[in-house]
């Protein structure tokens, strides 16, 4: 994997950190598979229940190298998981965020396909592709309406405008706002609550609490009964 990528197991939370100074840790491909692969040992690991994404030098990241695409055309992704390793198909386990400084295009993105977010007083995220001519397709545009009102979403889809990030904790995109520089310990402290539950009971409240946003109101208890049957069997039967 890419040097650009570190992770670390801290307990039972995995940290994993992008790590590319002098680009404000824009995402190459090599990153996107890294973030994928860390991912992969997430979901696969028994002993790791809860991740945390972040980058380091003061920022989460500026988005997509854009350099690199004008020169190569390449994107940032992954086969399986997509855009920066997770906007297509996110880990099982939850996900936390923790940004500090900037978090733009594609960083943005990474941090709306996570379940968590922490951000600093003094952070700023935004979706700037209209004003490269580039559409938001790494899940901004879809995402965004979902997780803000409509209105506030447009404006910043459309103006291409950074939003600080006390305002998107007011908007609710936020879940706890940190010292400036501090997201990751926050971010870790929050991610500990998460593993401290019993793992299976979070790993299918996220795949409900996901996939029910897709369901029709009239099946929606219909839909939730054969996992929760089969959850609580398992239980059970664990038990006797």
């Amino acid at each position: 994997m890419t040097s650009a990528v570190v992770a670390d197991a801290r307990g039972a939370v995995l940290v994993v950190s992008l790590d590319r100074p002098g680009t404000r840790n824009a995402i190459t491909a090599d990153m996107a598979r890294a973030v994928a692969g860390h991912l992969d040992r997430l979901d696969e690991s028994p002993d790791l229940r809860v991740a945390v994404i972040h980058g380091r030098h003061g920022y989460f990241s500026s988005g997509m190298d854009l350099k690199q695409f004008e020169r190569t055309g390449e994107r940032p992704l992954d086969p399986r998981r997509g855009s920066g390793g997770l906007a297509w198909v996110p880990p099982r386990k939850p996900v936390v965020a923790a940004v500090d400084g900037y978090a733009l295009g594609l960083g943005f993105e990474m941090v709306l396909a996570c379940d968590l977010v922490v951000a600093a007083s003094d952070a700023v995220l935004g979706l700037p592709e209209v004003t490269h001519g580039l559409v938001a397709g790494g899940g901004g545009a879809m995402r965004l309406p979902s997780r803000l009102p409509r209105a506030a979403a447009m404006e910043i889809l459309l103006t291409g405008r950074p939003c600080p990030a006390p305002r998107l904790h007011d908007l609710g995109l936020v879940n706890r706002l940190s010292a400036p520089g501090e997201s990751l310990g926050s971010a870790v402290a929050l991610a500990e609550e998460v593993a401290a539950m019993d793992p299976a009971a979070v790993v299918l409240t996220k795949q409900i609490a996901v996939d029910s946003r897709d369901w029709p109101e009239s099946e929606m208890f219909a839909r939730q009964e054969p996992r929760l049957a089969a959850f609580l069997e398992a239980r059970r039967s664990a038990r006797s």
